[in-house]
């Protein structure tokens, strides 16, 4: 008599709690969510890896209470944390494939829709302590904040709107560079964004940056340094070229906190470095020092 493997091997368990293999066992029930709880209370944190309530995060300015790391936060999310009011401006500005490179059209669609912001940076005019002044924001969450032509369009357009209603302009700096998508046109936005400030400093106004984690590449090399005053987040990776790229360029291990923000303060490159908690009374102080109007 021939062996039937098949049936051997691929026959139906028996199911010993119904007591028939035709009949099988009820499919387990999925836990239901109790009403009137958030779905997300804690989070962990990328530095220490512990859990935190969502609500420390945020009271602390998105720093963790556990170990002191700093997370990225959103361009609005810096803009509300310090200022006291704020108008955008160029807000329907927005970057196009402009050299029909692979897919980049199609990157901006998604991200548009996910991030809700048009490009890479948010505009406009508020106050901080009670200062008149210009701002821009850089978002991480949208490629990382890199350098197109509208990010550099609006940019530029800040300085120059500030420059023309005598206003001091603050920038939140977060970038991994120009946009390779776009070439040559997104190096161009380097030389643009120079000339605004010039033009803005000729004015005899005050231009502060604050370097964010990370600030690299076209941006670093352009109007991120460029400020009177540069301030920086504590942590925060600031250069040109990444640490990775300069040690298999010079097949040398670099010091230890290379390119850090306290780093870039030791040797010279900024002027100071600021909690985030603090960001708001400092940027205040120093307007007010610098001579810029207080708001009635």
């Amino acid at each position: 008599m021939k062996f039937d493997f098949k049936k051997f091997f691929f026959k139906k368990p028996k199911n010993t709690l119904e007591g028939s293999e035709n009949e099988p066992a009820p499919a387990a029930e999925e836990p239901k969510a109790e009403a009137g709880i958030p779905e997300k209370l804690a989070e962990k944190c990328d530095g220490c890896g512990q859990i935190v309530l969502k609500d420390e995060f945020d009271a602390n300015f998105g720093v963790c209470p556990k170990c002191g790391h700093y997370r990225k936060i959103g361009a609005r999310r810096r803009i509300e944390m310090c200022l006291d009011e704020f108008t955008e401006l160029f807000a329907e500005e927005e970057g196009t494939n402009v050299l029909d490179f692979p897919g980049y059209s199609e990157k901006l669609r998604e991200l548009r829709q996910k991030t809700g912001e048009k490009d890479g940076v948010v505009c406009g005019e508020g106050s901080i302590g009670g200062v008149r002044t210009a701002v821009f924001s850089m978002d991480y969450r949208f490629m990382m904040g890199s350098m197109g032509h509208t990010v550099g369009e609006k940019i530029a357009k800040t300085f120059e709107y500030a420059a023309q209603k005598g206003l001091p302009v603050v920038g939140f700096v977060l970038s991994g560079g120009a946009r390779m998508q776009e070439g040559i046109i997104s190096l161009m936005q380097m030389a643009k964004t120079s000339a605004a400030v010039a033009k803005h400093g000729e004015a005899g106004l005050l231009y502060i940056s604050v370097l964010t984690d990370p600030t690299t590449g076209g941006v670093s090399a352009s109007f991120a340094f460029e400020a009177d005053i540069i301030m920086a987040e504590k942590g925060a990776l600031i250069g040109f070229a990444g640490p990775r790229v300069i040690e298999q360029t010079i097949r040398q291990k670099l010091p230890e906190g290379f390119q850090r923000a306290e780093f870039i303060e030791e040797k010279g490159f900024a002027d100071l470095i600021v909690e985030r908690g603090e960001m708001k009374d400092t940027l205040a102080a120093l307007l007010r020092l610098h001579g810029a109007e207080v708001s009635a």
